[in-house]
């Protein structure tokens, strides 16, 4: 396997990223989509561990107890779920996923297959939306407790919003279906109506979620970058101004090294890759949305940071900006989706995501086409079928790369 691995290094490195990687790729995804469909589009998440019947009562409602519980199934080397009671769902952040990277599959290889799975995707986001909020919306399909929070099933977030808000976006820009447009501009209305803002200075601060004080990065650029991309088809001046002010706040909160925490507080000071990756594309998005490239020299520093801490010489993607143990699924498809779309930027991007791309094949795919969950070491892999973390990610960012070479 390592000579394997060693050779197809040296091709990427070389520039030979044609056909023959193509192929490779298209194999990995016809695997799992196969997987997918098998499974009717359902799987486990990452922070599903409440929903345990078994050991929810036990928790008796407290954040201690609560957090114990989902952390524990999250973490556990092995995948707990099927005996702790907890049954595989569909998500709503994988179906907007999912939606992209049908899409871009449709882009790059013109098989009409793709369009009706990506329609198909997107209708279920239509019929699934969080209930009695002002706009579009979108939530987790399970209870989850953050170190900050409690978030019951079905209360929507910044993050999920955004990313299915891009899904939408993705479906108008490519299909020119007005419907998807007509929804982005009602979850942009949600970010308007229902999340609280914070200001500070010239920035502002868009909470995580409804009614609570939470001010994370990515989930603020994120909803920066969906605002800046629907101004972008709309003209509305009001989603531009506050993505703007967004990124200000962001953007002032840079480290020195060019890397940002997760969050500002005490308890939320830590340094990540798919996180840093989210922000990265947030940065960009608003550049290209708008043509306002005051935040690019913030981008470009940022940019250099994560490629520079984040990657092993193999292609092995690293979780901390301290340590690489464990390897995570969702610092694999970020980093590619995230290297694939600084292309413009960067000429070295593309060859990096590929070896990421081969890196994740050969480790982290199972015989049956699925992804697995976590490495702790070269014996120890955490195999549960997560379908966001994971499938969904993973399908749009292997897309991303096959529509790129």
């Amino acid at each position: 396997m390592a000579s394997t691995m060693e050779f197809a290094g040296e091709q990427v490195e070389r520039g030979i990223q044609g056909a023959a990687l193509r192929r490779q790729f298209y194999e990995s995804i016809s695997r799992l989509h196969r997987w997918i469909e098998e499974n009717d589009y359902r799987a486990y998440d990452t922070f599903d561990g409440l929903s345990s019947p078994l050991l929810r009562p036990l928790t008796f409602e407290t954040r201690a107890l609560r957090t114990v519980l989902l952390q524990g199934v999250r973490r556990f080397p092995l995948n707990l779920r099927p005996l702790l009671g907890i049954k595989k769902s569909r998500s709503t952040k994988g179906m907007g996923f999912l939606a992209r990277g049908f899409l871009r599959l449709h882009q790059s290889t013109g098989d009409p297959q793709w369009i009706e799975r990506a329609q198909n995707a997107l209708q279920w986001l239509v019929d699934n939306q969080s209930k009695g909020y002002s706009g579009s919306c979108w939530g987790n399909h399970f209870d989850y407790q953050s170190r900050g929070f409690y978030l019951p099933k079905g209360v929507p977030t910044i993050v999920w919003t955004s990313l299915i808000g891009h899904a939408f976006l993705d479906g108008y820009e490519y299909l020119k279906t007005d419907k998807y447009l007509q929804i982005a501009q009602s979850a942009c209305h949600h970010i308007f109506q229902d999340l609280d803002r914070y200001v500070e200075d010239e920035g502002t601060c868009i909470s995580y979620v409804p009614g609570l004080d939470c001010r994370v990065h990515n989930a603020n650029t994120l909803g920066a970058s969906f605002l800046a991309r629907t101004y972008s088809y709309t003209g509305d001046q009001a989603c531009r101004d506050l993505a703007e002010k967004a990124l200000l706040y962001t953007a002032k909160q840079q480290r020195t090294d060019g890397s940002w925490y997760y969050g500002e507080k005490e308890d939320l000071q830590w340094v990540d890759n798919f996180h840093t990756g989210y922000v990265l594309d947030c940065f960009k998005h608003y550049l290209e949305s708008t043509g306002d490239d005051q935040f690019k020299p913030v981008m470009d520093k940022g940019y250099d940071y994560w490629k520079k801490t984040f990657f092993l010489p193999d292609g092995t993607p690293r979780y901390y900006n301290h340590k690489t143990l464990p390897i995570d699924i969702q610092c694999c498809s970020q980093a590619i989706d995230t290297l694939v779309f600084f292309r413009d930027d960067d000429p070295e991007s593309v060859a990096l995501a590929a070896k990421i791309a081969l890196w994740t094949i050969e480790h982290m795919q199972d015989e049956s086409g699925y992804f697995y969950y976590r490495r702790y070491s070269t014996r120890l892999v955490n195999k549960t079928p997560t379908l966001h973390w994971g499938q969904a990610t993973m399908l749009c960012a292997l897309a991303g790369i096959h529509k790129s070479l």
